[in-house]
């Protein structure tokens, strides 16, 4: 299991297209991946629950990787957060 916290830094958080990005990525791994702030943890691979974390810009938001494949998730996941989701801010 890899347990991290990375900041969100796009200007408008993980709103509804941002959110469907991440649950798309992490969809593509067979690993469990839970997300989470204010130690209130869900499922990122449901867009629903991602969504309801209601993850503003600057939100700590925290990453769970438990399975086979977790490092590689944790790249993508990471890349796609630190890219700001192609979102250019």
């Amino acid at each position: 299991m890899i347990k991290t916290t990375i900041t969100i830094i796009n200007k408008l958080g993980l709103h509804a297209r941002a959110a469907s990005k991440f649950v798309t990525t992490a969809s593509a791994f067979g690993c469990d991946i839970k997300a989470g702030k204010d130690g209130k943890m869900v499922d990122g691979k449901s867009i629903m629950s991602v969504m309801m974390l209601a993850a503003s810009k600057g939100t700590e938001l925290d990453l769970e990787f438990d399975g086979n494949d977790e490092q590689k998730a944790l790249d993508a996941i990471s890349t796609l957060i630190n890219n700001r989701f192609d979102e250019g801010e």
